[in-house]
């Protein structure tokens, strides 16, 4: 499994996009999004999925350079048709210009449909909390295929619908929330079947509804469970309200259509921290906060307490010095692409 600098991961996976029909601007954004991920630990939302990005390209479930519309639109909200263009790019733009309007009217609101894939939420909300600001993101696939199974049922019914906040603070690292309201994210799945490991007990059921610790069974027919194993209906409702937020809301509908194409919808909601405190005493107050609660006496067990972000910071410190692990399997799909797109020698496979 090669260890792959971090700025060399993003070259690559920008040429390759821009071989595959994305813009210059286009593939910036994605690749930095999405290396991103790969730095805080979570390689599920990381290089992986460019292979996947570029076979949609190639049967037209992603459109590159697709325009960006506004379909609708007041002083605090915006309705956003993406296209079916690049989720990352499509979600980028839609969380700028939601905070510009945060600025002069101090709460804003924007609901983005028909864009593909936007990866790791938390990359949108911490645009926001450089700016001063709190925000939040929802997201759901619409009416895409579906991966995860409702409390009680055995077939899966709900997206894995991930929901993120991002506070600013005077911390070392961002204090920002990011969780699927599945038990993991569908990309986690990918992953361990790309390392050829098991899965923890409680992430998944068989086809049958019956437990499974082989990741393999997700694209046979099974399930990922609902956050909150035993009282797993916590995870369902959470689950439940990102549809209603990001699938009916956006206009997506739910369950599932037969075209197969993925079709992330999101909502944005940022709020001036400025216009209901001051901001300076603010992020001193969630500094000491996130203090607060590292100084909780240990567990057994134990060996630290962390605040929200804080794991996904020590490990891009830890990546960026030391890079990043690439599974064999991923990595030799990338390398056939760079050979497929005559990139080889350029990117040194």
């Amino acid at each position: 499994m090669p260890n792959v600098p971090a700025e060399k991961l993003i070259e690559v996976a920008r040429s390759l996009l821009v071989a595959a029909g994305a813009s210059e601007q286009e593939a910036e954004v994605i690749a930095r999004y999405n290396i991103g991920a790969n730095l805080v630990g979570h390689d599920s939302h990381g290089i992986i999925l460019i292979p996947t990005y570029i076979d949609r390209i190639k049967v037209g479930h992603i459109v590159p350079q697709a325009p960006w519309v506004i379909t609708q639109e007041t002083a605090t909200t915006t309705v956003i048709d993406g296209n079916w263009g690049f989720g990352y790019a499509v979600t980028d733009r839609a969380m700028r210009y939601t905070i510009e309007k945060a600025k002069t009217q101090n709460v804003a609101a924007a609901t983005v449909f028909r864009q593909s894939h936007i990866g790791r939420l938390a990359s949108y909300p911490l645009l926001a909390a450089k700016e001063g600001m709190i925000a939040m993101i929802t997201a759901d696939s619409g009416r895409s295929a579906k991966a995860v199974a409702p409390f009680g049922g055995a077939k899966a019914r709900l997206g894995t619908n991930p929901i993120s906040f991002a506070i600013p603070s005077n911390l070392d690292g961002p204090f920002v929330f990011d969780m699927a309201t599945s038990a993991a994210a569908a990309g986690k799945i990918n992953v361990a079947t790309a390392r050829g490991e098991q899965v923890p007990t409680g992430w998944l059921i068989d086809a049958e509804g019956k437990p499974s610790t082989d990741p393999r069974v997700l694209k046979s027919g099974g399930a990922l469970l609902p956050l909150g194993g035993a009282e797993g209906y916590k995870g369902t409702g959470l689950a439940a309200i990102v549809e209603i937020m990001s699938g009916l809301l956006t206009g997506l509908g739910f369950g599932v259509e037969p075209s197969g194409r993925h079709n992330d919808g999101c909502f944005i909601a940022v709020f001036n921290v400025a216009a209901f405190r001051d901001l300076v005493t603010f992020k001193q107050e969630v500094t000491e906060f996130a203090q607060y609660l590292k100084a909780t006496p240990l567990a057994q067990g134990f060996t630290e307490v962390f605040y929200p972000g804080e794991v996904e910071f020590n490990k891009e410190r830890d990546r960026r010095k030391n890079g990043v692990p690439i599974e064999d399997a991923t990595w030799g799909k990338i390398r056939d692409l760079a050979h497929g797109y005559g990139l080889a020698d350029k990117l040194g496979f």
